[in-house]
């Protein structure tokens, strides 16, 4: 067993001038997507930038794709996506809703691994692209002493575009290191028996506080090219599976749940029914009360709280639809913390006793 009590040493026989060592502890970085500083022109210019310069995330070919970027989509998106943000923006503590939430994963994540297995662990958490950056977290576990890091992207569904490319930047974090860490990713936690109940709560929570039970629910994914599916991308299954899950979980009916996808972006087809026309289409077949969850995200952020909860709600509104119900991410809720601390108890087996 770990003994994080231990101050530095110097290893047994070493000479007087040789660096102290730290005790060792075993890290858990959680990882999630990112936000930007601020919501002004160069901040998401910035983020931005990071962003859509991510081959995971857009794979044209950078000299046909940079172009378009800097000269034309970096000129005008920053204005219209720094409104966005700041039409959700926390401005009492000057961040966005994800950073705010991610911090409260964080403590509480904290507080319940430290009861388990107290001073061993560190737990803190980075994001993919802006601050704090994962480069700058691993540095901080690394000189805390974490000599085996466990790294967990917040997404519980894999997907190039999000699970491998935070993959991808932990280790290219780690091939700065001297002394690089053992490491250990987490698996994907779609179909994790604890995360459906805790989706299946916020659902009967949710209805329960309803005068009228919804026609239907929706069951919004953030969505990608259909060409990543066919070149063999697994989201769209996972995604599936979940809600098939939470159905059964809930005892429902085909005909209460529905999958589908958003946040169109370019040219090409993405995963259908695009959920911002389906919305409209239920509204226009008389299904005009319905209620919208997002279990692709573990927090709220622009994609929940800007386009599902304003931009999709007006579709449905303009086709006739009258009531529209969003039911929030698990965000820090205590059945989606005691969720992913089973998760990352499972991932650290032989670390710790």
């Amino acid at each position: 067993m770990l003994d994080a009590t231990t101050p530095e040493h110097r290893p047994t026989h070493a000479p007087e001038d040789h660096p102290k060592i730290k005790a060792e502890r075993v890290g858990i970085l959680l990882a999630n997507l990112g936000t930007p500083d601020a919501y002004t022109y160069w901040p998401m210019r910035r983020y931005l930038n990071e962003f859509l310069s991510d081959r995971r995330v857009i794979d044209y070919s950078p000299w046909k794709w940079q172009p378009l970027l800097q000269l034309v989509i970096l000129s005008k998106r920053p204005f219209a996506s720094g409104a966005a943000y700041k039409s959700i923006w926390n401005e009492e503590i000057g961040e966005s809703p994800l950073m705010t939430i991610t911090k409260a994963q964080t403590a509480k994540m904290q507080a319940a691994l430290r009861e388990r297995y107290g001073d061993q662990v560190m737990v803190d958490f980075c994001m993919r692209y802006g601050n704090p950056s994962t480069k700058s977290k691993v540095r901080e576990m690394v000189d805390a002493g974490c000599r085996k890091i466990l790294f967990f992207p917040l997404y519980p569904h894999y997907a190039g575009a999000t699970s491998a490319t935070a993959n991808d930047q932990f280790f290219r974090a780690l091939m700065e290191e001297k002394w690089q860490p053992t490491v250990r990713t987490v698996d994907p936690y779609f179909e994790h028996p604890l995360y459906i109940d805790a989706l299946a709560q916020s659902i009967e929570r949710a209805y329960g506080a309803l005068d009228k039970r919804p026609d239907i629910l929706v069951m919004s994914y953030h969505g990608m090219p259909k060409r990543y599916l066919m070149e063999g991308d697994p989201y769209h299954c996972q995604c599936q599976k979940t809600t098939r899950l939470v159905k059964e979980r809930l005892g429902w009916d085909d005909t209460d749940i529905t999958t589908t996808f958003q946040s169109v972006f370019g040219p090409e087809e993405w995963l259908k029914p695009y959920t911002v026309d389906h919305v409209a289409d239920l509204a226009r077949e008389g299904k005009t009360n319905i209620a919208v969850a997002a279990p692709a995200f573990s927090a709220d952020c622009i994609e929940t709280l800007e386009e599902i909860n304003e931009e999709i709600k007006e579709s449905f509104e303009e086709a006739g639809g009258k009531t529209f119900t969003y039911i929030p991410c698990l965000n820090d809720d205590d059945a989606h913390i005691k969720a992913l601390s089973a998760v990352i108890e499972e991932n650290m087996r032989g670390w710790l006793e």
